[in-house]
Order: C-alpha cells, then sequence, then structure tokens
C-alpha cells in the first residue's frame, strides 16, 4: 500500500468515496478478505469472500452482522454436521469478542484446505485473510512423497517458515492499515489546529517548540510562525516570555495554570493556558481576549455607571430643588436691613457650599450619562499647550508642569473636549498627590502605528494597592471629604468612549497614568473621487449629496465586494466613506482587506460606542457616528493646504 500523499493528507475524501476506492482496491486481492468492528458488524469485504463461502448479498453490505454471517455458513455445511447450530453460533460470536490473533488451517466440506489468518486492528474489530491452499497442501503431499532422502527435521522447518510468512504477511497488511489510519488522523487533527483561533503548540522540558500551529503571529503581531525547534523566550521576546515563565515552570511541575497578560507592543490581552504533558514537556494555548476584555470591563463600568445612576437620579431632581431654594433664600437674607455683624461670610460660605452641591450634581450627570464621540482634525502640541495653560494656574508654587511631545508635525483625529478633560483631570489628580511640592510631567507618544499615548507621571507618593484597583469606580476616592470620586471614572469612560484604554502603576519615583487612544489622521482629500458604501437607498442619496456638496465626485457602492471590485477597477479613488454594517460582511472588513492599499477610509455608524463593533471600527479608522452633518464630515477631511 501506498502512502498518502501531501495532498491527501490535507484534503478529506468523501466516506462513499473512500468506501468505493477502498471496496475496487480490495477486490484485486485473490484471497478473501473481511474486516468486522468491535460490534461484530461487517465494515468491508471483497467479492472473493463472498464467492468463497456463497455468501448472499445482505451479508456482504456493511454493517451484516457476523453472528448472521456464521449461521449462514454452518447452515451450508461448511463445517460438516452440526447438531446444534445456535450453540455452534453461539460459541463462535463469543470466542470472536474474545479475539486473539490467530492462524490455523482447515479442510472445508467441499475438500478444499484453506488458511484462517486474523490480527486486531487498532480501533477495534479485526481483518480475517481466507487463502485456499488446496494446491500447496497438495504440492506438499506430492513433496513428501517423492523426497523420502529429506529428513522430517527438513521438512517440519520448511512447514514452520511458511506459516512463519504466512503470518508475517497478515502483520503486514495490519500494520499497513494502521498506518494509513494514523497518517489520516494526523492529517485532520493538523487540519483542525489550523482552522483554530487560537496558538496551540507543545514544547519539550528544555522549552523548545516540538509541535506548533502557524497561528502565534494572528495573536502576537510581528512575532514569527515558524516556530519548531526555537526556544519560547525567542518567540514570545524577553518581555512576555518574563510573564508567562512561572506558569510553564508550574506547568513542568504537573500544575496546570491559565492566566492572562498584556502584550505591550500591540496593547493585546492574551489569555494562556498550561496543561502539563505526563511524558514530558507541556502543552500551551493561547487565544486573543483583547475585545472579551473591553467588552467584559465595559459591561462592568456599565454596571457600576448604571448602579450610581439609580442610586443618584431619585435624589437629584430633589437635590436640586433644595440647592435653588437655599440660594435664593440667601440671596433674600442678604438684601435684608440690619444683618448682625459676621452675617455676610455666613451667607457667602452657604452659597459656596450650595454652588458646589451643583458642581457636584452636574459630575455625577456626567458619570452617568453617555457622551457622543466627535473627533475632528488636532495638532496634539498645541493641545498640550492649551491644556498646560489650563492647568498651570491651578498648581502650587512649588509644582511644576512640564510638557512633552515626541509627535511628528501633522493633525490626528481627536475628540478635543474629551482629550482635553481627560488630561486635566489627571494633572489635578496627581497636583493633589504631590502636596506642596513636585513635578508633574505631561508627554505624548506615538505607539507604532496604532495608538497615540499620553502620559502623566509625578513624584507624589504613588497609587496604593486598593486605588489601583477601585480607582475608576465611581464615587471612590482617597480625598476623603474634599474629593467627589468622579474624576478618574470619568476619564475612564471617555476613554472607552473614544475606544483607547487606560492604564495605572507605580514608578520609582510616584504615579504614572497611561491614556492610550486610536491613532487615526485625517483623510487628505479635497475634490477628487469618493466611493460612498451604504446599503440604504435613502441615507446613500442623502449622503452623496453632502459630498457633492464638499467638491467631491462620489461613487457609490451598496456592498462590501462591490466596493473592493471598484477599488481595484478606478485608481482616481482618493477617499472611502463606509457604513460599519452592510449585511452580510461589514465596513470594517473593507478596511481589512483594503489595508495595503494605502486609501484613506472613514467608517460611519449609528451603533453606539458601547457596541463591541464600534469599538473595533474606532482602532482601525475615524468614526463618524449618526446622524452627523456636513460639517461634522467635512472636519474630519483634510485641506489641501495642510497636506
Amino acid at each position: 500500500m501506498l502512502p498518502p500523499s501531501a495532498e491527501d493528507r490535507h484534503v478529506p475524501r468523501n466516506d462513499d468515496q473512500n468506501r468505493a476506492l477502498t471496496t475496487a482496491g480490495l477486490n484485486l486481492i485473490a484471497q478473501a478478505l473481511s474486516i468486522y468492528d468491535s460490534d461484530l458488524r461487517l465494515s468491508v469485504c471483497n467479492v472473493a469472500f463472498q464467492q468463497m463461502f456463497r455468501l448472499p448479498d445482505a451479508l456482504v453490505q456493511p454493517g451484516a452482522t457476523f453472528e448472521d454471517t456464521i449461521r449462514h455458513i454452518a447452515t451450508q455445511g461448511e463445517y460438516g454436521p452440526i447438531d446444534d447450530i445456535e450453540a455452534f453460533v453461539a460459541e463462535r460470536v463469543s470466542t470472536a469478542r474474545a479475539f486473539e490473533p490467530h492462524y490455523m488451517e482447515r479442510t472445508r466440506a467441499n475438500g478444499r484446505t484453506i488458511s484462517v489468518e486474523g490480527a486486531p486492528l487498532p480501533q477495534g474489530g479485526w481483518v480475517t485473510v481466507y487463502t485456499d491452499i488446496t494446491r500447496t497442501k497438495d504440492q506438499e503431499h506430492m513433496l513428501r512423497a517423492r523426497s523420502d532422502a529429506l529428513s522430517d527435521m527438513v521438512l517440519s522447518r520448511s512447514e514452520e517458515l511458511a506459516a512463519t510468512n504466512r503470518q508475517l504477511s497478515a502483520t503486514v497488511a495490519a500494520l499497513e492499515e494502521a498506518k494509513r489510519e494514523l497518517t489520516e488522523m494526523e492529517a485532520r487533527t493538523r487540519l483542525v489546529t489550523e482552522m483554530m483561533p487560537a496558538h496551540i503548540a507543545h514544547v519539550d522540558e528544555t522549552g523548545h517548540y516540538t509541535y506548533t500551529n502557524r497561528r502565534l503571529s494572528s495573536i502576537l503581531p510581528d512575532r514569527p510562525s515558524d516556530l519548531m525547534g526555537l526556544h519560547i523566550s525567542d518567540a514570545l521576546g524577553p518581555t512576555n516570555y518574563a510573564l508567562i515563565a512561572p506558569h510553564l515552570q508550574a506547568a513542568y511541575e504537573g500544575r496546570p495554570s491559565v492566566f492572562e497578560f498584556t502584550d505591550g507592543p500591540s496593547a493585546r490581552r492574551i489569555r494562556a493556558a498550561f496543561t502539563p504533558d505526563t511524558a514530558q514537556g507541556a502543552y500551551i494555548l493561547s487565544m486573543d481576549v483583547t475585545e472579551e476584555t473591553q467588552a467584559r470591563v465595559a459591561l462592568q463600568q456599565n454596571r457600576k455607571r448604571a448602579l450610581a445612576a439609580q442610586m443618584t437620579s431619585g435624589l437629584a431632581h430633589d437635590f436640586s430643588n433644595l440647592l435653588t431654594i437655599i440660594l435664593g433664600l440667601q440671596s433674600k437674607l442678604e438684601r435684608m436691613d440690619d444683618l448682625p455683624e459676621g452675617a455676610a461670610p455666613l451667607i457667602e460660605g452657604t452659597r459656596a457650599a450650595a454652588r458646589r452641591g451643583g458642581h457636584l450634581l452636574d459630575g455625577i450627570a456626567n458619570a452617568t450619562a453617555a457622551r457622543v464621540l466627535r473627533p475632528g482634525p488636532v495638532e496634539v502640541a498645541g493641545l498640550l499647550a492649551d491644556v498646560a495653560t489650563l492647568a498651570s494656574p491651578t498648581l502650587p508654587a512649588g509644582q511644576t508642569l512640564r510638557v512633552d511631545c515626541t509627535l511628528p508635525p501633522g493633525p490626528l483625529l481627536l475628540d478635543t473636549g474629551i482629550v482635553q478633560d481627560s488630561l486635566l483631570n489627571l494633572i489635578l489628580n496627581a497636583r493633589d498627590a504631590c502636596g506642596a511640592k513636585g513635578t508633574i510631567t505631561l508627554t505624548a507618544a506615538a505607539i507604532g502605528e496604532t495608538w497615540v499615548e499620553f502620559t502623566v507621571t509625578d513624584t507624589g507618593p504613588g497609587f496604593s494597592d486598593e486605588a489601583l484597583h477601585k480607582a475608576c469606580d465611581p464615587f471612590f476616592t482617597t480625598k476623603g471629604g474634599e474629593g467627589s470620586g468622579l474624576g478618574l471614572p470619568m476619564v475612564y469612560d471617555m476613554t472607552k468612549t473614544a475606544g483607547g484604554h487606560l492604564g495605572l502603576r507605580n514608578t520609582l519615583t510616584g504615579a504614572e497614568v497611561r491614556l492610550r487612544l486610536p491613532l487615526n489622521r485625517p483623510a487628505p482629500v479635497t475634490g477628487g473621487m469618493v466611493l460612498l458604501v451604504e446599503d440604504r437607498d435613502d441615507l446613500r442619496a442623502l449622503y452623496r449629496d453632502m459630498l457633492m456638496d464638499l467638491g467631491h465626485s462620489v461613487i457609490e457602492a451598496a456592498s462590501v465586494d462591490e466596493a473592493t471590485a471598484l477599488t481595484a477597477a478606478l485608481p482616481d479613488i482618493g477617499l472611502i466613506l463606509s457604513d460599519i454594517r452592510l449585511g452580510a460582511a461589514s465596513g470594517i472588513d473593507l478596511v481589512d482587506r483594503l489595508k495595503d492599499a494605502g486609501l484613506p477610509i472613514i467608517l460611519m455608524t449609528s451603533l453606539p460606542v458601547t457596541d463591541p463593533m464600534h469599538r473595533a471600527a474606532l482602532t482601525r479608522a475615524p468614526v463618524l457616528q449618526k446622524p452627523f452633518s456636513a460639517d461634522d464630515l467635512a472636519a474630519l477631511l483634510m485641506p489641501q493646504a495642510a497636506q
């Protein structure tokens, strides 16, 4: 039997086709052959088997029982006279269930001699080969008659060798069958592991890969895919390897573990499972759970915000009315004649407390209400200068604010209000942490072509362990009665709304907060052809008119496939404006298909920012929230003079 080709190992065959090919091959064998499974049902046989025992068609079909076949053969007189056929059949079936490899020769009722060779199969059942050796036996009798000079020992040895050869032939046939099945099983396993959206691998006790699929680069970008023989530290990089090393060592010691870590360069959240190998080494399963983690965190944050809204909404209206009454009474009191001495400071203090209560209500409303994202072109260096201008007057004389921007010149698409409010909140928190003296540093830098990262560091005492875990929870504060506990939660919510990440940690000199937002640049288009992709006719007409009023010529598509074809056929397209939801495919799929074309793409959607699809879109391209005006659209297009 020839081993399967490389193509056969990777392309599963139809079961009926495989069965037909197998039967055709078996029919070329002159010997009778049958294969029964572990349930004593026929799996396959050849024509010689049916002809040798004169079996009806029903008993040579897959699924025919061994019991029925033995009963038929015994009834036909194959085994000679039998007093109790059913007892004979039961005995044969019992022997078959406790099957052992065997070889035997017997003379049939018709006078012919056959050999019966049986061997078990790895998956259960057995294969049996029936060979008509009548002629061989006749020749052996002739040889005995004519070879008086041969010793009985030589003749006996020859017979033993012949029997051994026949047994070896049966064994080789069984081994070839087992090899074929193992090859097919390996091909199926390889195909399944390559289709899994995860990196599956095995490392030996030294940390070198002995098995791996080719999915590591899809989980961790810029990592190699061909890992066989490579050490795991070289595949993951020193930073990631330092994170997983304790868990890998635990697997070597027989303790399974599952944990999550964040890949620094890509900011992806990875879940890794380590399973001990009873022989040696460990099995590793790694999955990208970034979207799952974002959705889980967003859900937790929404629950916290909803709880805060539920707690405060019932009181906010009455509290606001009370503050209005207090302010009104204080104004009336201030206008009264003959106020006692010292009343004026008390009146002003009451007013200040009431105004603070009003600001607190505004903060609660901002913390519990959704905010619509409105990105526009922003020069980050100028934005940081504005933030420094606003924040500097609030700092004590002993504190210093440093600003550093390493971004290349040119505008980015950011929601100015969200970024400015967030950075001011972080600077004011750092101010409160530093006390009378200290240094606050605000920086902006690009992380690859994916993120713009704003970092606020201070030389204060750093975060407590409790603050690191609860700082983003509404109403959590370390400032006692002077803090509302709404600053960082608002920053967290605004960052998530913009599709970004917020991270807190302690450094050797104080605290650090990192705010990452998607790095998107305005589309460098004025005039020229725009490809509009929208599956609703009424909306497509509305957006077409907006684009034409802005001076663009427009070509339209209603699906991702149509848009892809038009992009390939029309080299003059300078911009793509696409809805996110487009039936079977999506605008995100369109961005992924055209990522090598270099075309600016703007996505639009009516989905809320909390929707995972909206969040995924924010990491790929500028997103325009529906409904929008022509001015909103124009804000995302870079004027020609700015190029």
